[in-house]
């Protein structure tokens, strides 16, 4: 019989004692068993140390808590995972999270049996009285994965994807420390550009939490968008030297208004005055990446035009109406 590969799950917490059993019943019922889990317990304030302890006591895995004695942020704690990983594998785990019984069983066999770099799958947006199939698109290449990710039609959250640690390894990949907005993007673009072989599996595998609706839109203060922006920049870098350079055409533009949409899904003005002032080299883009709908382009056309009211008013009616219908 084969021997099953060691998968390690990296998983930052940071006072997360109310919601962390939702994350660690998730791992308790895997039916994969050759895990190692890396609990970063980033100077917690809450009762997370105790809990987690008391996990590892009752646990079959092989499970590692680690103590930041000082609060560094989600980027040094998955960092500091990475440094600690025994896998053959790695996956990120949110602590507030959860992954269905047998997504790292199922996960774990297509990446072996098709030697595969990454592979990518599927997720549920998870309200307290209902979840939402989330689908990614499927992909065959790293390029068409990068393209997707930069044209806004695929998301780079990490628990998204199961990566081979060779990848992380063999290129030196790490989170910036102090850059917590934005590092799933760098460093999912950074791995896939390095991948030989990845693969999408037709399946929700992950449940991402979302407290109320309120979460659906975002206020993006200025700390925020300089930590965005920096990952955002050492991306763009790297695409260029890397051997993909040739290939990207405008995706940079169509990935920096990606970045910055979300300033739009709001009603306050000062986001949408916010939008105009952040990477304004990809403003006369809007209308050019075909594969976003043209309600949304057309939103970014009234953000240039300044055109706030029809902002204001798009808001009011799909986020007040059709979101509050479909998510309570």
């Amino acid at each position: 019989m084969n021997r099953k590969p060691l998968i390690s799950i990296i998983v930052p917490v940071y006072n997360a004692e109310k919601t962390l059993h939702i994350c660690l019943d998730s791992l308790s019922s895997q039916t994969y068993k050759n895990l190692q889990i890396i609990f970063i317990n980033d100077c917690s304030t809450d009762n997370s140390l105790q809990v987690l302890e008391k996990f590892r006591e009752q646990s079959q895995f092989d499970v590692e808590i680690i103590i930041h004695e000082v609060n560094r942020g989600v980027a040094a704690a998955r960092n500091t995972g990475l440094d600690a990983v025994k896998g053959e594998y790695i996956y990120f785990v949110d602590a507030d999270d959860a992954i269905d019984h047998d997504a790292l069983e199922l996960s774990a066999e297509k990446a072996e049996k098709e030697n595969l770099d990454i592979l990518g799958f599927s997720w549920y947006l998870t309200f307290e009285k209902n979840e939402r199939k989330m689908n990614q698109p499927n992909f065959e290449s790293p390029m068409e994965a990068i393209e997707k990710m930069m044209r806004g039609t695929m998301r780079w959250n990490l628990w998204l994807f199961l990566f081979k640690t060779k990848l992380f390894v063999d290129h030196n990949i790490k989170f910036i420390e102090g850059k917590n907005m934005g590092e799933d993007l760098m460093v999912a673009i950074k791995l896939f550009c390095n991948a030989k072989k990845v693969a999408y599996l037709d399946r929700h595998f992950y449940h991402y939490g979302q407290s109320n609706t309120a979460s659906l839109t975002k206020t993006y203060s200025d700390s925020h968008i300089e930590q965005v922006s920096a990952n955002v920049e050492d991306v763009e870098n790297y695409l260029k030297n890397s051997e993909l350079s040739d290939k990207l055409g405008n995706l940079i533009y169509y990935l920096k208004l990606n970045i910055k949409l979300p300033l739009l899904i709001s009603e306050k003005i000062s986001q949408y005055e916010k939008w105009l002032s952040w990477f304004p080299e990809a403003n006369p883009y809007v209308m050019e990446n075909t594969a976003l709908p043209m309600r949304t382009r057309l939103l970014q056309l009234a953000a240039v035009k300044k055109q706030f009211w029809l902002i204001k008013l798009y808001n009011r009616v799909v986020l007040r109406m059709v979101y509050g219908v479909l998510y309570k």
